[in-house]
């Protein structure tokens, strides 16, 4: 938004089939939209992106094209953004859009807050291009060949939900620039064997146990002048530059036990420490803090006892909620995305002198801000896609509306009070015993079971096929506490599987239309692991299992997710002993299908190959379905709809 909420910027495509966003703006006042930007016109040729933003659109699961993300001026007055790796320049106010020359192809390009000239990363090179003079000069260049200035390295962007490397001053004069050393990072090859004439890609991957890159900070100036951040630390959580103070930098130890959060004299580069924040178990990233308010307060999500909790300095400042973001912070007030007593429920919470819930309706909510206007992007149970709203004006959503509409049963399961969704084929006659597909993530990190209709709808699909289908969210799963999230300590196996017995079992208890001697389980990534796991260890209870990119060995998993629960492998080998899947192989008595994409860079397709091999040799028949060419995404269209037709296929088969 601009900061005087006359106007609100947005992506969209032009056509419900088309990837390709263009850049609109809508007059707050008026509710008319216009199209600022249309790729359209600007590039003709197929997208050619260059392989860094390629790497950075599989860390965001950035499946579209044209324009998928831009920088704006404090003012609104000029935007930058990036298509197929050239730089473009749009001028807001006369509605001009021009192409600036460049030495290579663009990654990330942020215009400086004054308007005045854009920042962007090329070949692992910091660049500046002044607008007025067209002048385009290097601020930071790598001084080693696996040295990059300004990228975010892969472990914050997978992980820390961090993807930038390089932060404005407010007045556009100096940045904070992340130089990232891969040199002692492990190298590992993804190959292309539907092509064997193409070389493999070298990767630098920080397996569990193994060296992460190398990060530093130091301040760079349009006058050449380069000031090392006088500060070591294992991991970069963030850093906030902004008006209402010194630069902020949080980091976080390797056992992620200890966060630290700094201010920095960008002057010389020396830092005070002003917080330390320890914990026996672990300290989540948050998102939107630390920073300052405008006046110079910290802001700061915090556990306190089972609550994520809003901090401002000394002060918590919410009770009773479960703090997932913070949304926009000003002189008076802070807007939250926040839980209460419904975790499948998210609201925008304005916290100033008092706390008051600004989202209405039930859904998943979440906001942006601009003088007195805020911009509410909000989904329900009832209707398709997410709709957002400026005041009495809605964004025009240009998508599809499904044939299909997903009717999920929201329950509350078990013991531990398992949030789940249960959902019947349409038109299901009572009585009518159905087979169960549980389709869960069942992880850390991500949420299945919410209140939004987008949610359900591949789960729906499934039910329609002929299955009573029930997703559940157990322990470890984000909006219940730290409690709940921190059961999993050590303990993947244990408790997640655990979980999703229980709310079978629960869900049969209020469901008699459930067959529990016809029950399969489906799921991709942690999902797939889980799905592989409850064949291999519930065979009593699952009768198939369809695993999706699947971790088989948490060894092969990267550093900073799997060493936050399951500890350092060298210290707690037991613990990574019990947790995989390989010396389960001979366990195996039920049909099991195991997905992967040959081009995955985030769980390699090795996983896969060695619990294949694994069953191979212990005599136990499965099926490995390789996905040439696809990543950890599957966002090709034909690949996506065959995938769920084949599954289909599978289950039913399996299942009898």
């Amino acid at each position: 938004m601009s900061s005087d909420g006359a106007r609100v910027f947005f992506l969209r495509p032009a056509t419900a089939t088309s990837r390709a966003n263009g850049l609109w703006e809508l007059d707050t006042a008026t509710g008319v939209e216009k199209l600022l930007v249309d790729p359209a016109t600007l590039l003709t040729d197929p997208e050619d992106l260059p392989a860094e933003e390629k790497a950075r659109r599989e860390r965001t699961r950035e499946s579209g094209a044209g324009i998928i993300a831009y920088a704006l001026s404090k003012d609104a007055a000029v935007a930058s953004f990036a298509l197929s790796g050239r730089l473009f320049v749009a001028d807001l106010v006369k509605g001009a859009v021009r192409e600036l020359p460049t030495d290579g192809g663009v990654i990330d390009p942020r215009v400086d807050p004054t308007g005045s000239r854009v920042a962007y990363v090329t070949r692992g090179t910091l660049r500046v291009a002044e607008l007025d003079s067209g002048d385009d000069y290097a601020v930071a260049v790598p001084d080693g060949e696996d040295v990059t200035f300004g990228l975010a390295e892969f472990i914050a962007a997978e992980e820390m939900s961090r993807y930038r490397g390089y932060w404005w001053e407010p007045n556009g004069t100096r940045l904070i620039a992340a130089r990232v050393n891969n040199a002692p990072v492990q190298r590992w090859y993804i190959a292309d064997p539907a092509n064997p004439a193409t070389a493999a890609t070298e990767i630098a991957y920080p397996a569990a146990g193994t060296p992460n890159a190398t990060v530093s900070l130091h301040v760079v100036s349009l006058d050449g002048t380069f000031v090392p951040v006088l500060l070591e630390f294992d991991y970069l959580n963030d850093v906030h530059w902004s008006s209402g103070g010194a630069p902020l930098i949080t980091t976080q130890t390797r056992d992620q036990r200890t966060r630290k959060i700094y201010s920095l004299a960008p002057e010389t580069g020396a830092v005070t420490e002003l917080v330390t924040e320890t914990d026996p178990t672990w300290i989540e990233v948050t998102g939107g803090a630390p920073a300052w308010t405008p006046d110079g307060r910290l802001v700061r999500i915090v556990g306190n006892g089972d609550e994520y909790a809003l901090q401002l300095d000394d002060d918590i400042v919410t009770t009773g909620l479960q703090v997932r973001r913070v949304l926009d912070i000003a002189d008076d007030s802070i807007l939250i995305a926040a839980s209460a007593d419904d975790p499948t429920q998210v609201h925008v919470y304005s916290v100033g002198e008092t706390v008051e819930r600004l989202s209405t309706e039930d859904g998943v909510h979440t906001a942006i801000r601009g003088g007195d206007t805020t911009v509410f992007v909000s989904a329900n149970l009832d209707s398709f896609g997410a709709k957002a709203t400026a005041g009495a004006h809605v964004i025009e959503s240009w998508a599809e509306t499904p044939v299909l509409k997903a009717s999920p049963r929201l329950l509350t399961l078990g013991e531990r009070n398992i949030r789940a969704a249960l959902l019947l084929p349409s038109g299901h006659t009572p009585g009518t015993k159905l087979p169960v597909l549980m389709d869960p993530y069942g992880g850390p990190h991500a949420q299945r079971v919410l209140s939004s209709q987008n949610s359900f709808l591949a789960s729906q699909w499934l039910a329609d096929q002929g299955f009573a289908v029930l997703v559940a969210d157990g322990r470890g799963t984000p909006g219940r506490g730290l409690a709940w999230e921190r059961a999993i300590a050590y303990d993947f196996a244990g408790a997640t599987l655990e979980d999703q017995v229980d709310a079978l079992h629960a869900a049969a208890a209020v469901e008699p239309d459930l067959d529990l001697t016809r029950v399969a389980i489906r799921g991709w990534s942690y999902g797939g692991y889980l799905s592989a796991l409850a064949v291999l260890r519930r065979p009593d209870v699952f009768h198939a299992a369809i695993a999706g990119a699947p971790v088989t060995d948490w060894r092969l998993y990267d550093t900073h997710y799997t060493e936050r629960y399951l500890g350092h492998p060298d210290d707690k080998p037991e613990v990574y002993d019990s947790n995989s899947l390989i010396a389960d192989a001979d366990k195996l008595t039920r049909p099991l299908m195991i997905i992967h994409g040959l081009a995955d860079d985030n769980v390699v397709a090795a996983h896969t190959l060695r619990l294949s091999n694994a069953l191979l040799a212990a005599g136990r028949p499965h099926t490995v379905l390789p996905l040439s060419g696809v990543t950890h995404m599957t966002p090709q269209e034909q690949v996506a709809e065959n995938l769920l037709l084949l599954q289909v296929d599978f289950l039913k088969q399996s299942l009898a």
